[in-house]
Parts: C-alpha cells; sequence; structure tokens
C-alpha cells in the first residue's frame, strides 16, 4: 500500500489535477479588470513545467516502441 502511494501513476495523476486547477486559476485571473502580469506569467510558467513533468512521466509509463 505504501509503494501506491508513491508511484509513477499516482504522481501523474496528481500532476494533471494540478495543471487542471492551475488552467481554472488562469482563466479567472485573466478576467479581472487589472490583470497581475507577474502573477500571470509566474502561474504559466509553472503550468508549463507541469505540462513538460507530465510529459516526461506519461513517456516513462508508456514508451514508445521505435518503428
Amino acid at each position: 500500500m505504501e509503494s501506491n502511494l508513491h508511484s509513477p501513476e499516482r504522481r501523474l495523476i496528481e500532476l494533471r489535477m494540478e495543471h487542471a486547477d492551475l488552467d481554472a486559476l488562469i482563466d479567472r485571473a485573466s478576467e479581472q479588470s487589472p490583470m497581475d502580469e507577474l502573477m500571470m506569467r509566474r502561474l504559466k510558467k509553472r503550468r508549463l513545467a507541469l505540462r513538460d513533468e507530465i510529459s516526461r512521466l506519461e513517456l516513462i509509463l508508456d514508451p514508445k516502441e521505435p518503428a
């Protein structure tokens, strides 16, 4: 049970959830009337880093076979 809590599959699910949360937060923040540009850049940078980590984990969990 302990190893399941730290499995790559579980980490991937957590990253996807965090990415979706950031998407929603960015959407809400962009609708505000004075928009905080620095905050938006930081949120978008974090979202991009999450996307990269998700891609890396997906590749580890389901590697593409060479053609």
